[in-house]
């Protein structure tokens, strides 16, 4: 008989898009994709930042560019990709919190979220796909979403807000674009310790909690993130679109 085989995990030959690659998540998202072979670019808005990831990438026998963009500058954001496009693959890494009490949530905050992580998210994943769409290709869109997509969370309503946004178009984007071949998912993980989430973590009470929650019994790490997304990227996950995958240690298993 003959034996099934597995689809590559490889990206040989693709063109990933990386944003919110200067560090954290973003940052062990490029490296995975580099290492699956795929040819990355960096966005995001510290050029200098991003030029040092992509000469440490090089170093290591990846493939990486550099495309400094502003992704809640929707405007500018879509030209830079629409020039440098077609890409294959995106990874949507750029986001923001600001925690505080629902009570107590200030315009300026709820502006600054949304813009970022709903509006940059939305017309990102819209301009990536634009590009596919023209060239009639297929890919994959991967939104870094959160655990708190699925769940409340206190002092974060307007982060959970902005996430389960992010899960509805996500949805509603796979639904249109799947018979071209367009997969759209979202990654959605636990708390990550990053230097971003680190001052969170320097609070007994707030890492308490955290501890309590996860059932695995730790604290998340972004190597935990690199094989979902490498899983996401390649034909490994071709029948998989429209869905979360969550990365959380059992938090939303309750």
């Amino acid at each position: 008989m003959t034996l099934p085989k597995t689809p590559s995990f490889r990206l040989d030959g693709k063109r990933a898009l990386v944003a919110g690659a200067g560090s954290g998540i973003g940052l062990a998202c490029a490296a995975a994709l580099g290492e699956a072979g795929a040819e990355v670019t960096l966005a995001g808005r510290r050029a200098d930042v991003l030029e040092a990831v992509a000469n440490d990438m090089r170093v290591a026998g990846m493939s990486a560019q550099v495309l400094p963009i502003d992704v809640a500058d929707v405007a500018a954001a879509k030209q830079a990709i629409t020039k440098s496009g077609p890409f294959d693959v995106l990874v949507n890494s750029a986001g923001i919190a600001r925690h505080s009490a629902a009570a107590d949530t200030i315009e300026d905050d709820f502006d600054a979220v949304a813009d970022l992580n709903i509006k940059g998210a939305y017309f990102l994943t819209q301009a990536v796909a634009k590009g596919l769409l023209e060239a009639g290709k297929p890919g994959s869109l991967i939104n870094i979403s959160s655990q708190m997509a699925h769940v409340g969370g206190i002092e974060r309503a307007v982060y959970c807000a902005s996430k389960h946004a992010v899960e509805g178009f996500t949805k509603a984007m796979a639904i249109e674009w799947g018979k071209t071949g367009i997969r759209v998912n979202t990654i959605c993980p636990t708390f990550i310790l990053t230097e971003l989430s680190r001052p969170t973590f320097e609070q007994p009470d707030k890492r308490a909690w955290i501890e309590d929650k996860i059932k695995l019994g730790r604290v998340g790490e972004v190597e935990d993130i690199m094989g979902a997304v490498a899983f996401l990227a390649s034909d490994a996950s071709a029948l998989v679109t429209g869905t979360a995958l969550m990365i959380d240690g059992g938090w939303t298993a309750e």
